[in-house]
C-alpha cells in the first residue's frame, strides 16, 4: 500500500480546505446578488436598512442562513427575508427592556443563568408559568426576542441551550402557538445559536409536547433531547442545576435587576520585587480595590517579544488575534486558550489605547478564585498599550463556562494625572459610556504524536503538539479519510458476501426445483 508523506498530505488538506473556503465564498455572493435582485429591490421599506447592511458587509450572516439550509440558495433566500420582515415587524434592532412589558420580566418565565458541560449558557424556559393569553401574545415574542437578542450582542458567536423546566406543569400551561415561535426563533431567527433544546420530565398528560419533533428540520431535531432527573447531568453539571433537578444550584430569580454573569473582580497576583515600583501596596483580592496601572510602555507584537517585554511577556504566549474598537483594541478578541501543561497555564491580555486620552479598565472574572490577574484594573495613557497576565491559581483548572470581562471607559484630560481615583472613576462615570469585551476559554487539547492509518504502522514524521489551527484540520481531515476508507472497505466485503449468499441461495432453489420435477 502506497503512503504519502507529511507534506504531500498537508498539501492536499490546505488545497481542499481552499477550495471549500472558495465555494462557500461564490454561494455567499450569488445569495446577496439573487437577494438584492428579487427582494430588496430599491426602495424597499420591507427591512431595516441596518439589517440590510450588514447582510451586504458580514459573509459570516449570510454563510449561517446557507448553512441551515445546507447551502440551497433558494431556500436560504425565503429564510433571509421571513428573518428580515421579522426583525422589522418587532423592531429587534431597538428593542431593550424598557420596552419590553415588566410583568413578563418580572414573572421569570424565561432567563440566562449557567452553562452546559460545552460551556455554552443555559436558557432556562419555565413552562409552568406560562399561560395562554392571545392578548399578549406580540408582547411574548418580543419578550423572547429580548432576551435572544441581548445575549447575541453580548455574546456574538456564542451557543445557547434551551432548556424547557416541565415540572409541575399541567394543561393550563399549553401554549403551541407560543412554543412554536419559540422553536422558530432558532430555526429560522436566529441561525447557529442553538446548540441543544433539552426538554426536562414532560407529565403524561402533556404528550401532546412530543409534536415540536414534527416542528423542526433533521438539523435541529438531531439537538432535541427529552431528559429526566436521571439523566440531565449527561448534559448539565450539578452545579448549573436547580436543587428540584438534582443539582446544587441555589439561584432564585428575581427582577429587577436582570440576572446576569457573576463577574467579579479576580484576585491580583502579589508583586514581586521587580514590579514593586509599579504597583502600590493594597487590599489584594478586595472586590472593591484598584491597582495602579503598571508605566505604559509600547508593545512589540513579535513572536518572541522586544525588549520592552519585560519577562512576563517572553513567558507568556502573545495573542494573535486582535478585537478593534474606537476605545481600544483588545488582543486576543475572543477567547483565552489553557491547557494542562505548565506553559499553557498562562494567558497574555494586550490592550492597546487608540484614543488622545488616558483609558481607564478593569477586568472581572465568573471564576475569581481560579484566575489571578495582574494588573486587574488601572489606566492606559494614550497612544500606548498594557499587558495583562491571567494565570490559573494553584491546581485550578480552566472550564468552557469561565468568562472574562474587559471594562473601559475614556477619562477627561482634567482629571488624568498619577494620584487620581480610580475608584471614584468608576462610580461616577455613566454605564453608557464603559465599552464592555467579554472573553470565552478555552480548554487546549495536545494532539497525539503519530496518526495509525488501515491499522498499519504509520512512520511519518510526528505531529507536534501544537496549537495551530491548520494542524487540528490536517489531523482530523486524515483521521475521516482513514476512517471512510476502512468503512468502504468493509462494505465491500458485505456486498461481496450478499452476492454469494444470493448465489447459494439460487443453486439452492434449482437443486430443490429439480428434485420435485424428477
Amino acid at each position: 500500500m502506497c503512503y504519502l508523506d507529511a507534506a504531500e498530505q498537508q498539501t492536499m488538506a490546505e488545497d481542499g480546505s481552499t477550495d471549500l473556503k472558495e465555494s462557500i465564498q461564490s454561494k455567499i455572493e450569488e445569495t446577496r446578488e439573487k437577494f438584492r435582485s428579487e427582494y430588496a429591490q430599491e426602495p424597499t421599506d420591507r427591512y431595516e436598512s441596518s439589517d440590510l447592511e450588514r447582510l451586504w458587509r458580514e459573509d459570516g450572516l449570510v454563510e449561517s442562513y446557507l448553512e441551515w439550509r445546507h447551502f440551497v440558495v433558494e431556500d436560504a433566500l425565503k429564510m433571509i427575508d421571513e428573518s428580515l420582515r421579522w426583525r422589522k415587524e418587532l423592531n429587534v434592532n431597538e428593542i431593550n427592556e424598557s420596552c419590553t412589558q415588566k410583568s413578563l420580566l418580572e414573572s421569570g418565565m424565561h432567563y440566562l443563568h449557567g452553562y452546559d458541560k460545552e460551556g455554552n449558557k443555559l436558557f432556562w424556559f419555565r413552562v409552568k408559568l406560562l399561560v395562554k393569553d392571545v392578548r399578549l401574545l406580540q408582547e411574548k415574542k418580543k419578550y423572547v426576542a429580548f432576551w435572544l437578542e441581548r445575549y447575541v450582542r453580548r455574546e456574538p458567536g456564542s451557543l445557547l441551550t434551551v432548556v424547557f423546566d416541565m415540572t409541575d406543569s399541567g394543561l393550563s400551561n399549553v401554549d403551541m402557538d407560543f412554543v412554536k415561535y419559540i422553536i422558530n426563533c432558532f430555526q429560522v431567527y436566529y441561525p447557529r445559536l442553538l446548540s441543544k433544546m433539552l426538554v426536562y420530565e414532560i407529565p403524561w398528560i402533556m404528550n401532546a409536547w412530543r409534536i415540536v419533533k414534527s416542528w423542526l428540520g433533521p438539523d435541529a431535531i438531531s439537538r432535541l433531547r427529552f431528559v429526566s432527573r436521571s439523566d440531565i447531568q449527561s448534559y448539565i453539571d450539578a452545579e448549573h442545576l436547580p436543587f428540584h433537578m438534582g443539582g446544587t444550584d441555589g439561584f432564585s430569580y428575581s427582577y429587577p435587576p436582570l440576572p446576569d454573569e457573576d463577574f467579579q473582580s479576580p484576585m491580583s497576583e502579589s508583586p514581586s520585587q521587580d514590579d514593586e515600583t509599579e504597583l502600590k501596596d493594597g487590599d489584594v483580592g478586595s472586590t472593591d480595590s484598584f491597582e495602579p496601572a503598571p508605566r505604559p510602555r509600547k508593545v512589540c507584537f513579535a513572536d518572541d517579544g522586544g525588549t520592552d517585554a519585560g519577562s512576563r511577556g517572553r513567558a507568556t504566549r502573545r495573542p494573535n488575534t486582535t478585537f478593534k474598537s474606537s476605545l481600544l483594541h483588545v488582543s486576543p478578541a475572543e477567547e483565552l486558550c489553557f491547557g494542562l501543561r505548565e506553559a499553557e497555564k498562562r494567558c497574555l491580555i494586550i490592550l492597546q489605547n487608540v484614543t488622545k486620552n488616558a483609558v481607564a479598565y478593569k477586568v472581572r472574572t465568573t471564576a475569581p478564585e481560579k484566575y489571578r490577574v495582574k494588573p486587574s484594573s488601572g489606566s492606559c495613557a494614550a497612544g500606548t498599550s498594557v499587558e495583562i497576565t491571567v494565570s490559573l491559581h494553584g491546581g485550578s483548572q480552566s472550564a468552557p463556562q469561565d468568562r472574562f470581562l474587559i471594562m473601559a471607559a475614556e477619562m477627561e484630560p482634567v482629571v488624568t494625572g498619577a494620584n487620581q481615583d480610580l475608584a471614584q472613576f468608576w462610580k461616577e462615570i455613566p454605564k453608557s459610556k464603559v465599552m464592555e469585551r467579554r472573553l470565552k476559554c478555552h480548554i487546549l487539547q495536545s494532539l497525539k504524536p503519530t496518526l495509525n492509518l488501515d491499522n498499519h504502522n504509520y512512520n511519518s514524521p510526528a505531529i507536534s503538539n501544537g496549537t495551530n489551527g491548520h494542524q487540528d484540520i490536517h489531523t482530523t481531515l486524515l483521521q475521516v479519510m482513514a476512517s471512510s476508507r476502512r468503512l468502504e472497505q468493509k462494505l465491500d466485503r458485505c456486498l461481496w458476501t450478499q452476492k454469494v449468499i444470493i448465489v447459494l441461495v439460487m443453486a439452492l432453489a434449482a437443486l430443490w426445483c429439480s428434485t420435485l420435477y424428477m
